[in-house]
């Protein structure tokens, strides 16, 4: 326990107050936690003799329920989430997914045998705020740099000044990065050298929070086409942009057809409205970002059979901006992204 936040340690002393409002017997348990080496839970409760591996979050949004899904689905006891605030939307998808909740405002939700605790509906008040995973390390700027690190992790005992130019940040925003994802176990130390500690769940955090931080500020815009029937096919390096999304999925794994197509450009290219017959549509099914990274694609996307690599966003981008769409297909493919590009060992 020793790593978790005084935040998070009162929005959890919440959570257990609120579960026992519900005649839920809770104990928390100081000794159960994985073995060294293992990706550690915030927290373990015994709730009514259930175990229950406890994930703490600041929020959980529409956009975020993918990404959070995906870093409890390996656990090995039910997983409990804790936060703020729980929207019923929100809720009534977690219910859905049989993923057991407790908010500060009073939502719940607990099924085992013999108990059922389900609320929702309740509004928040003065909550314990659990603080964000790393800080400024998952603010805009922090986003670009562990972006470029996560995408290109032998980077990662670059000189400061080397990943800052990478990046496209300050050199200023890279030392207090490094920082704090020393402070928080993210990165450790070996022989003198930097080293990543469980990489892989900095991936997922990252594609939590991606969508709701930073890609808002990257909309270039958003247009209406009559058919996405060239979304196969198309050569987006011909318009100085590159696939991601849905689009970037269909084409790495073969198993989704797009409802919508994401670009990702430093500029909007008028051709590229010409040709696809493109209108300006607030709610429409083509979307084009500002590519915010400043290296090549990784090697492990040359690999796709169907795609060079400057076509396609780098794998981690397409796995957040699947798992953003909340769409049981489009979720189905981040997962295949991530086993076949991101996870431990992908090719």
């Amino acid at each position: 326990m020793d790593n978790i936040l005084h935040t998070e340690l009162q929005l959890l002393s919440t959570a257990l107050d609120v579960l026992r409002g519900y005649g839920v017997i809770v104990e928390w348990l100081t000794a159960a936690y994985p073995p060294a080496g293992t990706r550690q839970p915030d927290a373990m409760f015994q709730l009514n003799g259930q175990r229950y591996q406890v994930e703490v979050k600041r929020s959980v949004t529409p956009s975020s329920l993918g990404a959070v899904a995906h870093q409890v689905q390996d656990a090995q006891v039910p997983v409990l989430l804790v936060a703020d605030y729980i929207t019923p939307p929100v809720a009534d998808t977690l219910r859905a997914q049989g993923l057991a909740f407790v908010d500060a405002a009073g939502n719940a939700y607990v099924q085992q045998p013999g108990l059922l605790v389900w609320v929702k509906g309740q509004k928040p008040q003065h909550t314990a705020s659990a603080k964000a995973p790393t800080g400024r390390a998952f603010q805009a700027s922090g986003l670009s740099v562990l972006f470029t690190l996560l995408c290109n992790p032998a980077w990662l005992n670059l000189p400061y000044r080397d990943i800052a130019q990478r990046a496209g940040v300050a050199h200023g925003t890279v030392g207090w990065v490094m920082a704090e994802l020393q402070a928080l176990g993210h990165v450790g130390e070996v022989h003198g050298r930097r080293a990543w500690v469980h990489r892989e769940r900095l991936l997922k955090l990252w594609a939590e929070f991606y969508p709701r931080v930073l890609r808002p500020k990257l909309l270039l815009g958003r247009y209406q086409a009559e058919t996405l029937s060239w979304w196969s096919e198309l050569d987006p390096a011909a318009y100085g942009a590159v696939l991601g999304g849905e689009a970037a999925g269909g084409r790495l794994t073969g198993y989704l057809r797009p409802g919508t197509v994401t670009f990702y450009a430093d500029k909007i290219n008028p051709r590229l409205l010409l040709d696809l017959r493109l209108r300006q549509d607030d709610a429409g099914n083509v979307q084009i970002y500002k590519r915010f990274w400043h290296f090549d694609v990784p090697p492990q996307l040359a690999a796709a059979e169907t795609d060079a690599p400057p076509q396609l966003a780098p794998a981690l981008l397409v796995y957040a901006d699947l798992m953003a769409s909340g769409e049981g297909r489009s979720m189905e493919t981040a997962r295949l992204v991530y086993d076949e590009q991101l996870a431990p060992g992908a090719s």
